[in-house]
């Protein structure tokens, strides 16, 4: 029992930072907001396929000073996370399809 309760917590601890749980279920300046955040060369997120592209694009980002769960993830977080929104977003593809056709692309935001 006590082994299921952890599960679920480490569940949602990674569920928070998942690339397809920002990108597909959260509202689109989440994303937008963190692509600006970490300073991403992505100018846009495709929804197809759209947790491992935004993972990609924080990788693809200004260098961090900093690592772990301050809100600048570490690139071997990234990583991890990278091959499981792989796996979220291709269960969710005929989802993220219909998403992509209704709203487009999802764009960085811009901070003056």
């Amino acid at each position: 029992m006590k082994y299921k309760i952890a599960f679920v917590l480490i569940a949602a601890l990674a569920a928070s930072g998942c690339g397809t749980v920002n990108t597909t279920f959260r509202d689109d300046a989440v994303a937008s907001n963190k692509l600006a955040r970490w300073k991403s060369h992505c100018e846009s997120v495709p929804r197809i396929y759209s947790g491992a592209v935004f993972d990609y694009c924080t990788l693809d980002a200004a260098p961090r000073h900093t690592t772990g769960y301050d809100g600048y993830p570490s690139a071997s977080l990234i990583l991890l996370d990278m091959g499981l929104s792989g796996i979220a977003d291709t269960l969710l593809l005929p989802y993220s399809v219909y998403l992509q056709s209704k709203h487009g692309d999802i764009k960085k935001a811009r901070f003056e």
